[in-house]
């Protein structure tokens, strides 16, 4: 995956922030110090409401949305 254009490099900072919820929801803090979670990025930058597993089920669909949105393009 080449992320040439703002949509591209949006859709890999989503994939990141992902799969850094998924490790926090095994217990993996990727955070140092006073940095917030993905969890807490997700919540306010999608605006997603509830726990870690219904966060992480929810961006699921919004990447998967996304990603078939631009294979129709």
């Amino acid at each position: 995956m080449i992320a040439d254009t703002p949509q591209k490099i949006e859709l890999y900072r989503m994939h990141v922030l992902h799969k850094m919820l998924k490790l926090e929801l095994v217990g993996i803090k990727m955070n140092r110090g006073g940095q917030p979670t993905a969890y807490s990025v997700i919540k306010r930058e999608f605006n997603l409401k509830g726990d870690r597993q219904k966060v992480y089920d929810a961006m699921t669909e919004i990447i998967n949305t996304i990603q078939q949105q631009e294979g129709e393009a």
